[in-house]
């Protein structure tokens, strides 16, 4: 028997455009037809150009495991849901300053990508404290843009998610790479918590959350890999319930990095150059910077309206959408509102885009991916602190910004490629070369098998899911399936976060109470006493009877 080698199945090019197996393929073909029957899907017309390009249609398949009925599901949730919010005319008509103003909230490009031609972004939490937030959402009751169907902070986040998608990725796609044949969809995110209180941690789970409840729900298989890097003292505490804000496959794509390990680490995925100096690397990059533009991307573009920054060349800020021109080419227009009226001005021109024949060509031929370069997989069992850690998630004590010397985390593991790793019994979701086609899934939905609620100490509960997989049929596990319907995606995601805050709010609440106690008495001198005199009066009464 062959050794078994622990693979990620759907890595970036493996499971996309041009790099489908049979199965896939063949998933792939019932998707499109299920959705051109359904009225969401138009082939190619005369332009050669479809209503969604493959690589779209593949990130929802990829999300629900290639089983082409439930990724019509989320498709469909996510087409009416744009339909509904008018997602296109948002980004288009956006204020400029307010796209701004929420831009440096989140994960910001660095204007670099990845060695596989990957945008990579950067975010720093230590700016968002209370102060900063509570500004900025002072600043939403002053929106130009709003919708009685959603709120302000929400509409805007759209914007940014639209920026990645309709903007970045494009962009990242038409300059030279290893596979231009495949456009890119996904992006890498450095994450630096350094001097991140735990009291801050718990004040931003609501804007992580909403984030990633977005992500999850409409914009599915975008995120490649994260990166954690100045993890503090108290980390592995947290890790347990900071987790659970998220869902699974997103959490496996999480490398948490200790100082002697980051630019060890990015510089197996980012060259030196592409990585910010802080980090060990050459870039000028420092968080609220727009884009620095590596020079493959410079050498590509005709500048007409660009922003200056530190004395070079920039993208102007606000939403930027692409125009096709003349011969194949594309033109980055700025659009937006600015000062009260539209703006619609070309920044600049690519004249030479390399997926400009190959992104809508149905000639191209599926090939195999070595397994090179899938080498460099992790699904984060190396970089994460483990369950035991941190009780499960519980925390302690009240959130406060004093860490315990206690909960120094350990150094992380070398990377590796390759373990050995115990087939655990009774799950699925395990991926090994023999379960090539097997993924599990992101997100809980409608029709997923065996779904155990299993409670636990202070109110906390659970879920243990027999996924539905492919070339596996699902494992009796002797549980009854619960009456109730499994929530969809959005509520599934809202639901897990109402548990998780219930359920650390009373934990801290009632440790909070104990260690006040437990102070009082000490302050007083008076523990000792108390004890002797108690057991004192329990033996009189004894004696009594």
């Amino acid at each position: 028997m062959a050794d078994l080698k622990r693979v990620e199945s759907f890595q970036y090019p493996a499971a996309h455009f041009g790099h489908l197996n049979d199965p896939q393929q063949k998933a792939l073909d019932e998707f499109k037809q299920i959705c051109q029957d359904e009225g969401y899907y138009q082939p190619a017309a005369a332009d050669g150009k479809a209503s969604h390009d493959d690589e779209t249609l593949l990130r929802f398949l990829r999300a629900r495991r290639f089983i082409p009925p439930e990724a019509f599901k989320q498709f469909k949730d996510t087409e009416d849901w744009r339909k509904e919010h008018d997602v296109v005319g948002l980004y288009n008509t956006i204020d400029v300053d307010e796209y701004e103003q929420t831009r440096r909230l989140y994960p910001q490009w660095t204007g670099r990508r990845d060695k596989r031609g990957i945008p990579v972004y950067l975010f720093e939490v230590a700016p968002l404290n209370s102060k900063n937030i509570s500004a900025y959402e002072k600043n939403l009751a002053n929106a130009t843009l709003t919708s009685s169907k959603v709120s302000t902070k929400t509409l805007r986040l759209f914007a940014l998610y639209e920026n990645l998608t309709r903007f970045i990725m494009p962009l990242c796609s038409a300059i030279e790479r290893h596979h231009p044949e495949t456009p890119i969809s996904q992006s890498n995110n450095i994450v630096d918590i350094s001097n991140v209180g735990l009291k801050q941690f718990w004040n931003l789970k609501g804007h992580m959350q909403d984030a990633s409840t977005l992500a999850t729900a409409y914009y599915p298989e975008t995120l490649d890999r994260i990166f954690i890097i100045g993890a503090p003292a108290f980390f592995p505490t947290v890790w347990g319930w900071i987790k659970r804000w998220f869902d699974p496959v997103t959490v496996s794509k999480i490398f948490i990095l200790s100082s002697q390990n980051v630019f060890p680490t990015l510089s197996q995925y980012i060259d030196p150059e592409h990585i910010p100096k802080k980090y060990g690397g050459n870039l000028d990059f420092e968080w609220g910077n727009m884009p620095v533009l590596e020079p493959e991307i410079e050498s590509k573009i005709k500048w007409e309206n660009p922003a200056v920054q530190n004395g070079k060349k920039t993208l102007p800020i606000g939403p930027i959408r692409w125009e096709r021109g003349p011969n194949g080419s594309m033109k980055a227009v700025a659009v937006g509102n600015e000062n009260g009226k539209p703006r619609n001005a070309l920044v600049f021109t690519l004249e030479n885009p390399v997926d400009a024949k190959t992104m809508y060509d149905p000639a191209i031929i599926n090939t195999p991916i070595a397994e090179s370069e899938l080498a460099l997989t992790s699904a984060g069992t190396y970089t994460q602190p483990s369950d035991t850690e941190g009780s499960n998630g519980d925390i302690g004590s009240t959130p406060s910004d004093s860490p315990t010397p206690s909960a120094t985390p350990k150094p992380s593991e070398p990377h590796s490629t390759t373990s050995e790793i115990p087939i655990r019994e009774g799950t699925s979701d395990t991926r090994y070369e023999q379960q090539h086609s097997i993924h599990t899934t992101d997100q809980f939905s409608d029709g997923t098998p065996h779904i155990i609620v299993s409670g636990h100490d202070h109110g906390d509960k659970t879920m243990a899911i027999e996924t539905a997989t492919v070339s596996q049929a699902s494992k009796d596990v002797s549980i009854e399936a619960p009456e109730l319907p499994v929530p969809g995606y959005v509520d599934h995601a809202k639901q897990l976060a109402a548990s998780a805050t219930s359920t650390l709010s009373s934990t801290v609440a009632s440790a909070a109470g104990a260690v006040g106690d437990l102070a009082r008495t000490q302050r007083t001198g008076e523990a000792e006493d108390i004890v002797e005199e108690k057991r004192t009066k329990s033996g009189g009464s004894e004696d009594r009877q």
